[in-house]
C-alpha cells in the first residue's frame, strides 16, 4: 500500500550512517562508505560492501569515506550515499520526507550548509539539525527536562562531543577530533614503531574492537594480525596485546580527559554538583572500548556509565526529536539550544 511520507532522523556519522524512520525505528545501519567508477561516475557499492573495498580497488574505482572528523569532506559522495539510503526507505512515499540530521557541537555555518544541501539533494523536503550530544542524551534515556545538570560524552568515529545539559537544553559543549578514527591512527602508528609492521585502518579497527582497552584488563588479551614489514616489504604476522593497544590510545584518551575537565571548569558550580550526583553518560561506538568509564571516573572522580545500545543512541535521539519537528527551526542547530517542548 502506498503511504504518505514519514519523518526521518539520520545519525550522519564519520564511521556509519543510521536512519530512524518514524513509526518503525532504525531501518538503516551501514558504514559511511561509497565506491564509484571514476570513468562513468556510476555508484558501484554503498555501505558495508563499499567499506570492504577500501584500500583494495583498481585504478578506475574510487572507494572512500565521504565524511571526516564529523564534517563532509566529499559533498557529491555524501549526497549520493544519502540518496541511496533515502530511496531505499521512501520508495513507496508520495511526499518527500522531513529529515532531522545530527551534527557535531562545533559545526561551522559552512559545514551546516553542506549537510543541509546534501540532504536536500538526496531527497529531503525539509532539513533540521540537532546537536549530537543532545540527541545522544535523548537516545540514552537521560532525564534532562529538569533544572538539574547532566553530562554526556559521545565518542563517535570522527569527533567526541561533550556537553552539559539542563532544562532540555545544551548549556555548555565542546567537540574534539580525538575519537574512533584517531584511535585507529594511534594503533597503526604504535604497531609501526614497536613492531616495524604497517597495518591498515580496518585491521587497526579490528584490534580496537576485539582487544582494545583504555584501562588494564583483568587478563591481557592477544590478537595476531597481518601487515607489511617495513624493512623487507613482505607480509608479516605479529602478536599485538591489549597492553599494546592501551599504550597506543594514551594520547587520544588524554585529549578527551582534558576536554572533559576543561568543560567542567567552565560550568556553573551548581551544575557541576548535579553532575557529580547524577554521573556522566557515555555514548557512541568509542565508549565501548573496555575501561572508558573507569578511566573517566579515575580522572574526574565522577561516576560514569556506558549507555545501553551506545552506538544507536544518537539515531534513537534523532527519532525522539521527531515529535518536536513542528517546533524546530529549519536548517539550523539553534533549536537545539532552545528549550524543547516538555513531554
Amino acid at each position: 500500500m502506498i503511504k504518505l511520507s514519514r519523518d526521518i532522523g539520520i545519525d550522519l556519522g564519520t564511521a556509519s550512517v543510521l536512519v530512524y524512520l518514524d513509526g518503525r525505528g532504525i531501518v538503516v545501519n551501514e558504514p559511511s562508505a561509497v565506491a564509484l567508477d571514476k570513468n562513468t561516475g556510476k555508484v558501484l557499492e554503498v555501505g558495508a560492501a563499499a567499506k570492504k573495498m577500501l584500500g583494495r580497488t583498481p585504478g578506475n574505482i574510487v572507494a572512500a569515506r565521504p565524511l571526516e572528523r564529523g564534517a563532509i569532506s566529499d559533498y557529491d559522495m555524501t549526497a549520493t550515499m544519502l540518496s541511496v539510503y533515502l530511496r531505499r526507505i521512501t520508495r513507496m512515499s508520495l511526499v518527500k520526507p522531513r529529515v532531522v540530521v545530527s551534527v557535531p557541537s562545533g559545526i561551522t555555518e559552512v559545514e551546516e550548509r553542506a549537510v543541509i544541501q546534501a540532504t536536500m539533494e538526496a531527497g529531503a523536503r525539509r532539513v533540521y539539525l540537532i546537536e549530537e550530544p543532545l540527541a545522544a542524551a535523548l537516545g540514552a534515556g537521560m532525564n534532562i527536562k529538569g533544572a538539574g545538570g547532566n553530562m554526556v560524552i559521545d565518542i563517535g568515529g570522527g569527533t567526541t562531543d561533550i556537553a552539559v545539559l539542563s532544562l532540555n537544553n545544551v548549556v555548555k559543549s565542546t567537540s574534539i577530533d580525538s575519537a574512533g578514527d584517531a584511535f585507529d591512527d594511534a594503533i597503526i602508528q604504535y604497531v609501526r614503531e614497536r613492531y616495524q609492521v604497517l597495518i591498515g585502518s580496518q585491521t587497526a579497527e579490528e584490534l580496537k574492537m576485539a582487544i582494545g582497552c583504555v584501562h588494564p584488563r583483568p587478563e591481557p588479551l592477544v590478537m595476531t594480525v597481518k601487515g607489511r614489514n617495513l624493512s623487507s616489504g613482505l607480509p608479516q604476522e605479529v602478536d599485538v596485546t591489549s597492553v599494546d593497544v592501551m599504550n597506543a590510545l594514551t594520547t587520544p584518551c588524554r585529549d578527551i580527559l582534558y576536554a572533559v575537565r576543561s568543560l567542567l571548569e567552565k560550568t556553573e558550580p551548581e551544575l557541576v554538583a548535579d553532575i557529580s550526583k547524577n554521573g556522566i553518560m557515555l555514548t557512541g561506538g568509542g565508549s565501548l572500548v573496555y575501561g572508558f568509564d573507569q578511566l573517566i571516573y579515575r580522572s574526574t572522580g565522577i561516576a560514569c556509565h556506558v549507555a545501553e545500545d551506545a552506538i544507536l543512541c544518537v539515531a534513537l535521539g534523532c527519532g525522539k526529536s521527531l515529535k518536536w519537528i513542528d517546533e524546530m527551526q529549519e536548517g539550523t542547530v539553534n533549536f537545539a539550544r532552545q528549550k524543547l517542548m516538555a513531554e
